[in-house]
């Protein structure tokens, strides 16, 4: 870790200043409402995001899309994103966000999924970077001052892209015409989420913004690094690395929905100098105790029921209990794990995680 140095700086997004510098980001089937609710409830998140919103279901009122924008009082500072590639289409979808309680909205440029890419969405976007900067150039205008418009992108469509610098170009463009923040995955489209992210493209995007407009910290675009941020040494690496503004956190909340608080602590203690050359903060102090990675998972259930009912509620526990259950005394909650799965009821899934925190016998670590 030796490019960048680490300010534990709180976001400004435009006019929307952020607790921290750190966003839970969208992804299909884990950025519900319950689910940015549990997140925020730990600490640490600075702002959440909806899932990716089509801009005519939300015209039109589907029940689809009306529930992957739902928010509440509680869900605040809260990003709305939308795909698609039409710039009319788009900005009556920003309009419609903002109808609905966004405080920012986020165009999605990254998504390298084909059903998004077909309709010339998501990351396909990068491969027109003048068509791009049009599309944003069109929602910027359809937003009121006080909605700051941001995007998320990747680092081309190919290799090739990645080589001669679109994502810098697109970058660059984006914060020309109003774009108030860009979030860049160190990927490109055709590596999906295989290989590892390359902190080295994410650091070239944010130099090129930096030169465009100035340090994030006194006016200028920030750039989000995301990518591979698995732990709070990784969200720290991806600060110092790349020299990035903010960390945007996906599927390295899964199992542990306390890291931001942890990422956060993290910049807070290496800010204040309690780390050494080979060793990075200690931040295990913030780690829950078993008994609250329980109190975590019911309360998600819990949230889930309120919101979207046992039928949904019910068919998510049993998926995402795998993952949810990681960081339970890991290597010996098979059985609560299968019990989970097997429970007919909400009632069954509640006894089984209460008999699981009962009964199981407690892994102590050694010192």
């Amino acid at each position: 870790m030796t490019h960048a140095p680490v300010h534990a700086r709180p976001l400004t997004i435009g006019p929307v200043g952020l607790a921290t510098n750190l966003l839970l980001a969208p992804i299909a089937g884990w950025c519900d409402l319950a689910w940015r609710e549990t997140c925020r409830s730990l600490g640490g998140v600075g702002l959440a995001c909806t899932d990716l919103l089509s801009p005519e279901g939300l015209i039109c009122g589907s029940e689809h899309s009306m529930d992957l924008a739902r928010t509440s009082a509680s869900d605040r500072p809260i990003g709305m994103q939308l795909y698609g590639s039409d710039p009319a289409t788009l900005a009556d979808g920003a309009r419609w966000c903002v109808d609905h309680g966004a405080t920012v909205v986020d165009i999605n440029m990254g998504c390298p999924v084909d059903k998004v890419c077909k309709r010339d969405g998501g990351s396909k976007l990068m491969c027109d970077v003048d068509g791009a900067v049009r599309v944003a150039a069109a929602v910027r205008a359809a937003l009121p001052e006080g909605v700051p418009l941001t995007c998320k992108m990747r680092l081309g469509w190919s290799e090739a892209d990645a080589a001669r610098g679109v994502a810098v170009d697109l970058a660059v463009g984006l914060a020309r015409v109003g774009v108030a923040a860009i979030t860049v995955h160190g990927r490109t489209t055709e590596q999906k989420f295989g290989g590892a992210c390359r902190l080295d493209g994410i650091r070239r995007v944010v130099e090129g913004v930096r030169d465009a407009t100035g340090d994030a910290g006194d006016g200028g675009v920030p750039v989000i690094g995301n990518g591979d941020v698995r732990t709070p040494v990784d969200a720290l690496r991806m600060l110092v690395e790349t020299g990035c503004a903010g960390v945007m956190i996906g599927r390295g909340a899964f199992a542990t929905p306390w890291i931001f608080r942890q990422a956060w602590a993290m910049q807070e203690r290496w800010e204040a100098g309690e780390h050494t050359p080979d060793a990075p903060p200690d931040v295990s102090d913030l780690e829950p105790s078993e008994d609250e990675k329980l109190d975590v998972v019911l309360a998600y259930f819990e949230r889930m029921l309120g919101y979207r009912g046992e039928h949904h509620a019910m068919h998510v526990i049993r998926q995402k209990i795998s993952w949810l259950g990681k960081g339970i005394n890991a290597s010996h909650c098979k059985a609560l794990k299968q019990d989970v799965r097997g429970a007919g009821t909400p009632g069954e899934v509640r006894g089984a995680i209460e008999a699981w925190r009962a009964t199981h016998e407690r892994v102590v670590p050694v010192a």
